[in-house]
Protein backbone atom coordinates (compact mmCIF):
# COMPACT_ATOMS: atom_id res chain seq x y z
CA UNK A 1 0.00 0.00 0.00
CA UNK A 2 2.64 2.38 0.91
CA UNK A 3 4.87 1.35 -2.11
CA UNK A 4 1.57 2.22 -4.52
CA UNK A 5 0.85 5.27 -2.65
CA UNK A 6 4.38 6.82 -2.67
CA UNK A 7 4.79 6.10 -6.50
CA UNK A 8 1.88 8.08 -7.39
CA UNK A 9 2.66 10.80 -5.57
CA UNK A 10 6.09 10.44 -7.37
CA UNK A 11 4.68 10.33 -10.46
CA UNK A 12 2.17 13.29 -9.48
CA UNK A 13 4.92 15.97 -8.77
CA UNK A 14 7.19 15.17 -11.69
CA UNK A 15 3.96 15.40 -13.96
CA UNK A 16 2.96 18.92 -12.36
CA UNK A 17 6.23 20.40 -11.64
CA UNK A 18 9.01 18.99 -13.00
CA UNK A 19 7.86 18.21 -16.73
CA UNK A 20 5.12 20.95 -16.92
CA UNK A 21 6.93 24.08 -18.50
CA UNK A 22 6.08 27.41 -17.62
CA UNK A 23 5.06 27.79 -21.65
CA UNK A 24 2.90 25.27 -21.04
CA UNK A 25 1.25 26.80 -17.95
CA UNK A 26 0.94 29.84 -19.51
CA UNK A 27 -0.46 29.18 -22.52
CA UNK A 28 -2.93 27.29 -20.23
CA UNK A 29 -3.95 29.53 -18.46
CA UNK A 30 -4.37 31.70 -21.63
CA UNK A 31 -6.32 29.34 -24.28
CA UNK A 32 -8.25 27.14 -21.17
CA UNK A 33 -9.68 23.78 -22.11
CA UNK A 34 -8.55 24.89 -26.09
CA UNK A 35 -4.74 24.71 -25.03
CA UNK A 36 -3.37 21.43 -26.74
CA UNK A 37 -0.31 21.67 -23.66
CA UNK A 38 -3.26 21.02 -20.93
CA UNK A 39 -3.60 17.40 -23.24
CA UNK A 40 -0.03 16.69 -23.39
CA UNK A 41 0.17 17.91 -19.67
CA UNK A 42 -2.59 14.46 -19.00
CA UNK A 43 -0.16 12.44 -21.05
CA UNK A 44 2.97 12.88 -19.44
CA UNK A 45 0.79 12.63 -16.32
CA UNK A 46 -0.45 9.09 -17.56
CA UNK A 47 2.65 7.77 -19.15
CA UNK A 48 4.13 8.73 -15.57
CA UNK A 49 1.41 7.03 -13.70
CA UNK A 50 2.10 3.77 -15.96
CA UNK A 51 6.27 3.82 -15.06
CA UNK A 52 5.23 4.29 -11.43
CA UNK A 53 2.86 1.09 -11.57
CA UNK A 54 5.49 -0.81 -13.45
CA UNK A 55 2.63 -1.27 -16.23
CA UNK A 56 0.91 -3.39 -14.50
CA UNK A 57 -2.87 -4.15 -15.66
CA UNK A 58 -4.07 -4.89 -12.26
CA UNK A 59 -3.82 -1.17 -11.99
CA UNK A 60 -4.53 0.30 -15.22
CA UNK A 61 -7.98 1.09 -14.45
CA UNK A 62 -6.32 3.36 -11.44
CA UNK A 63 -3.98 4.65 -13.62
CA UNK A 64 -6.89 6.00 -16.11
CA UNK A 65 -8.73 6.91 -13.16
CA UNK A 66 -6.36 9.18 -11.90
CA UNK A 67 -5.41 10.46 -15.79
CA UNK A 68 -9.06 11.54 -16.14
CA UNK A 69 -9.93 12.98 -12.85
CA UNK A 70 -6.75 15.06 -13.76
CA UNK A 71 -8.08 15.73 -16.54
CA UNK A 72 -11.48 17.42 -15.35
CA UNK A 73 -9.89 19.29 -12.37
CA UNK A 74 -7.53 21.21 -14.10
CA UNK A 75 -10.32 21.73 -17.06
CA UNK A 76 -12.16 22.92 -13.74
CA UNK A 77 -9.63 25.04 -12.47
CA UNK A 78 -8.45 26.81 -16.16
CA UNK A 79 -12.30 27.22 -16.36
CA UNK A 80 -13.43 28.74 -13.13
CA UNK A 81 -9.96 30.13 -11.87
CA UNK A 82 -9.40 33.94 -11.57
CA UNK A 83 -6.51 36.09 -11.31
CA UNK A 84 -7.23 37.13 -7.85
CA UNK A 85 -8.14 33.37 -6.73
CA UNK A 86 -5.22 31.97 -8.06
CA UNK A 87 -3.64 30.72 -5.04
CA UNK A 88 -6.82 29.51 -3.35
CA UNK A 89 -7.28 27.54 -6.77
CA UNK A 90 -3.41 25.94 -7.11
CA UNK A 91 -4.22 24.87 -3.45
CA UNK A 92 -7.72 23.29 -3.92
CA UNK A 93 -5.89 21.43 -7.36
CA UNK A 94 -3.40 19.83 -4.89
CA UNK A 95 -5.71 18.86 -2.32
CA UNK A 96 -8.44 16.92 -4.86
CA UNK A 97 -5.40 15.31 -7.02
CA UNK A 98 -4.08 13.96 -3.77
CA UNK A 99 -7.60 13.08 -2.92
CA UNK A 100 -8.08 11.11 -5.95
CA UNK A 101 -4.60 9.45 -5.39
CA UNK A 102 -6.05 8.43 -1.72
CA UNK A 103 -9.04 6.76 -3.52
CA UNK A 104 -7.05 4.90 -6.08
CA UNK A 105 -4.79 3.17 -2.76
CA UNK A 106 -8.00 2.80 -0.88
CA UNK A 107 -9.57 0.75 -3.92
CA UNK A 108 -6.52 -1.54 -4.68
CA UNK A 109 -5.70 -1.99 -0.13
CA UNK A 110 -9.05 -1.04 1.54
CA UNK A 111 -8.05 0.62 4.96
CA UNK A 112 -8.81 1.93 7.74
CA UNK A 113 -8.21 5.34 8.86
CA UNK A 114 -8.05 5.75 12.67
CA UNK A 115 -10.44 8.55 13.64
CA UNK A 116 -10.14 7.45 17.45
CA UNK A 117 -6.31 8.07 17.27
CA UNK A 118 -7.38 11.65 16.95
CA UNK A 119 -9.19 12.16 20.32
CA UNK A 120 -5.93 10.41 21.84
CA UNK A 121 -4.18 12.51 24.92
CA UNK A 122 -1.14 13.15 22.12
CA UNK A 123 -3.13 14.39 19.26
CA UNK A 124 -4.95 16.95 21.54
CA UNK A 125 -1.80 18.11 23.43
CA UNK A 126 -0.38 18.39 19.61
CA UNK A 127 -3.34 20.51 18.27
CA UNK A 128 -4.10 22.40 21.12
CA UNK A 129 -0.14 23.31 21.08
CA UNK A 130 -0.54 24.00 17.69
CA UNK A 131 -3.11 26.61 17.53
CA UNK A 132 -2.28 28.31 21.00
CA UNK A 133 1.28 28.69 19.04
CA UNK A 134 0.10 30.56 16.06
CA UNK A 135 -2.92 32.01 16.27
CA UNK A 136 -3.82 32.84 19.99
CA UNK A 137 -0.61 33.58 20.69
CA UNK A 138 -0.59 36.27 17.79
CA UNK A 139 -3.76 37.72 19.16
CA UNK A 140 -1.92 37.57 22.52
CA UNK A 141 1.54 38.93 21.40
CA UNK A 142 -0.83 42.16 19.28
CA UNK A 143 -2.74 42.88 22.42
CA UNK A 144 0.50 42.98 24.81
CA UNK A 145 2.29 45.13 21.67
CA UNK A 146 -0.65 47.29 21.72
CA UNK A 147 1.11 50.52 23.86
CA UNK A 148 4.23 50.46 21.49
CA UNK A 149 2.75 49.78 18.40
CA UNK A 150 -0.03 52.79 18.89
CA UNK A 151 3.24 54.81 19.66
CA UNK A 152 4.92 54.35 16.09
CA UNK A 153 4.58 56.60 13.58
CA UNK A 154 1.64 56.57 10.74
CA UNK A 155 4.56 56.26 8.58
CA UNK A 156 6.45 53.79 9.77
CA UNK A 157 3.24 51.23 10.05
CA UNK A 158 2.40 51.74 6.49
CA UNK A 159 5.57 49.84 5.05
CA UNK A 160 4.33 46.72 6.84
CA UNK A 161 1.35 44.09 5.67
CA UNK A 162 -0.10 41.01 7.19
CA UNK A 163 3.35 39.40 6.04
CA UNK A 164 4.70 40.20 9.64
CA UNK A 165 2.12 38.23 11.45
CA UNK A 166 2.92 35.10 9.27
CA UNK A 167 6.39 35.79 9.79
CA UNK A 168 5.66 35.86 13.71
CA UNK A 169 3.45 32.48 13.27
CA UNK A 170 6.05 30.95 11.29
CA UNK A 171 9.01 31.69 13.56
CA UNK A 172 7.19 30.14 16.77
CA UNK A 173 6.01 26.91 14.75
CA UNK A 174 10.04 26.26 14.21
CA UNK A 175 10.70 27.37 18.05
CA UNK A 176 7.94 25.07 18.90
CA UNK A 177 9.04 22.42 17.34
CA UNK A 178 13.15 22.97 17.97
CA UNK A 179 11.80 22.51 21.20
CA UNK A 180 9.74 19.79 20.81
CA UNK A 181 12.55 17.55 19.28
CA UNK A 182 15.39 18.92 21.91
CA UNK A 183 17.31 20.51 19.25
CA UNK A 184 17.25 24.18 21.25
CA UNK A 185 20.32 25.35 18.70
CA UNK A 186 17.95 25.75 16.11
CA UNK A 187 16.32 28.12 18.40
CA UNK A 188 19.86 30.75 18.17
CA UNK A 189 20.09 30.01 14.41
CA UNK A 190 16.88 31.36 14.27
CA UNK A 191 17.23 34.07 16.51
CA UNK A 192 20.71 35.25 14.89
CA UNK A 193 18.70 34.88 11.15
CA UNK A 194 16.34 37.02 11.67
CA UNK A 195 18.64 39.66 13.50
CA UNK A 196 21.24 40.16 10.58
CA UNK A 197 17.54 40.53 8.41
CA UNK A 198 16.47 43.14 11.26
CA UNK A 199 19.43 45.30 11.42
CA UNK A 200 19.29 46.87 8.53
CA UNK A 201 15.53 48.41 9.46
CA UNK A 202 17.03 48.72 13.02
CA UNK A 203 20.13 51.24 12.17
CA UNK A 204 18.30 53.04 9.12
CA UNK A 205 15.37 53.81 11.54
CA UNK A 206 16.05 57.00 13.60
CA UNK A 207 12.66 56.17 15.86
CA UNK A 208 13.88 54.43 19.48
CA UNK A 209 10.24 53.03 19.65
CA UNK A 210 10.35 51.30 16.30
CA UNK A 211 13.28 49.39 17.82
CA UNK A 212 11.79 49.04 21.22
CA UNK A 213 8.76 48.01 18.84
CA UNK A 214 11.04 44.91 17.57
CA UNK A 215 13.06 43.69 19.96
CA UNK A 216 9.88 43.31 22.92
CA UNK A 217 7.87 41.92 19.69
CA UNK A 218 10.81 39.26 19.03
CA UNK A 219 11.75 38.49 22.22
CA UNK A 220 7.53 37.88 23.44
CA UNK A 221 7.57 35.88 20.37
CA UNK A 222 9.96 33.87 21.01
CA UNK A 223 9.16 33.21 24.85
CA UNK A 224 5.59 31.69 23.31
CA UNK A 225 7.04 29.73 21.27
CA UNK A 226 9.12 28.03 23.89
CA UNK A 227 6.57 28.01 26.69
CA UNK A 228 3.95 26.20 24.20
CA UNK A 229 6.53 23.64 23.70
CA UNK A 230 7.67 23.34 27.09
CA UNK A 231 3.49 22.51 27.83
CA UNK A 232 3.27 20.19 24.88
CA UNK A 233 6.20 18.14 26.41
CA UNK A 234 4.52 17.77 29.54
CA UNK A 235 1.54 16.62 27.99
CA UNK A 236 2.74 13.66 26.75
Amino acid sequence: MVVLFLSLILAHFVGDFLLQPSSWVRDKQRKKVKSKYLYYHIGVHLGLLLIATQFNKEYLLGVLFLAWSHLIIDGAKLHFGKKKTEKLWFFADQLLHLMMIVLVVYYYFPYEIPIENLYSQQSLALLTSLVLVTYVSAIVLKVLLSKWSAQITKSDAGKTNNAGKYIGILERLFIFFFVVINFWEGIGFLLAAKSIFRFGDLKESKDVRLTEYILIGTLLSFGFGVLCAMLYRCFI
